[in-house]
């Protein structure tokens, strides 16, 4: 049996249990920090260009990566400091139980037949336009939404501070962030925003792939049946212009036996998306099933994340 000597395995099981505690910081959150900083060197540094796009990734990324770097080394051979700043890392990067609240929010709004209130929890859930939506699209959107999030928000960060501690827990973060600002197809990020976008879609695929695997093996827990939960993460999760979003989407659609996928708003700006599953338009109900399968997967990537931090701990021979 490995022994949790590993501060970094310490530090993101404490963190989880920080986050499943008190959820995000209501003020001054250090990623909300982080954006509003990056959003003043977007002001100065932004062009219609796929090279100051990178110059402007470098220029975020490098700060928050050299503090990782530095902090860890510091705590190196330190497994009581080492966890104590690996815990509040892992506390201020996920966002597993912020992300269920207002999908339950949402989900109990849907419930009591108020659309208008599902209405205004939908934007904490993601960037699609409320107003044009009815209570199947709302229940859709959020269902889709915690799938995706599921990964962004717990299982990639988990396990990036797993494999490479501090500077991946707040790389990872710093990556993602950047994508949700600058990432999308719109007019002023198309090009911009490229060279974020693509660093998000690599520091996913190993992660989404993971939630996808399992939201499948974990179906039986929400009422569906693990083997086609998988057969639809396989047949499905390359229908959806994310090489990433489409795993996770596709493993909660067969898991709780519903139909994502279809047509969606953003700002005016329409897209159409494959359909995921083969069952029927999710309900207010299932965005509760959805919310308590994000909580298991992500107590299942908690674990696992752990274990990688142990191994890797006992290979490298050392207590950071």
């Amino acid at each position: 049996m490995i022994r949790l000597r590993s501060g970094r395995a310490a530090g993101l099981l404490l963190g989880a249990a920080l986050d499943a505690a008190l959820a995000d910081p209501r003020r001054r959150h250090p990623v909300a920090a982080f954006g509003s900083l990056a959003g003043q060197a977007e002001a100065r540094l932004w062009a219609d260009s796929r090279g100051r796009g990178a110059a402007y990734l470098a220029v975020c990324l490098l700060p928050v990566t050299t503090a990782g770097l530095a902090t860890g080394r510091l705590t190196r051979g330190h497994p009581v400091a080492a966890a104590a700043v690996t815990a509040l890392a892992s506390w201020a990067v996920l966002g597993g139980t912020s992300l269920r609240r207002e999908a339950l929010a949402l989900g109990r709004a849907l419930e009591a037949g108020d659309v208008p209130a599902a209405r205004e929890v939908l934007p904490a859930l993601c960037g699609r336009d409320p107003g044009s939506l009815d209570a199947a699209g709302l229940a859709r959107a959020a269902v889709e939404s915690v799938a995706e999030n599921t990964s962004d928000a717990v299982v990639a960060p988990l396990l990036w501070g797993a494999a490479f501690g501090l500077p991946g827990l707040l790389g990872y973060r710093a990556v993602n962030t950047l994508d949700a600002m600058i990432g999308h197809r719109s007019p002023r990020y198309q090009r911009f925003g490229w060279a974020a976008a693509r660093l998000d879609d690599a520091a996913n695929l190993i992660p989404a792939r993971v939630t996808g695997l399992l939201a499948g093996l974990l179906a039986p827990t929400v009422g569906g049946r693990a083997r086609p939960a998988l057969r639809t993460l396989r047949r499905d999760g390359h229908q959806h212009p994310s090489p990433n979003a489409g795993r996770c989407e596709a493993a909660f659609a067969g898991a709780l036996g519903v139909r994502l996928g279809g047509t969606n708003s953003y700002q005016g700006r329409v897209e159409q998306r494959g359909l995921l599953g083969d069952g029927r338009p999710p309900a207010a109900a299932d965005v509760t099933r959805a919310a308590r399968l994000s909580r298991l997967v992500s107590a299942a990537a908690v674990l696992l994340a752990a274990l990688l931090a142990a191994v890797l701990q006992v290979r490298r021979g050392n207590d950071g």
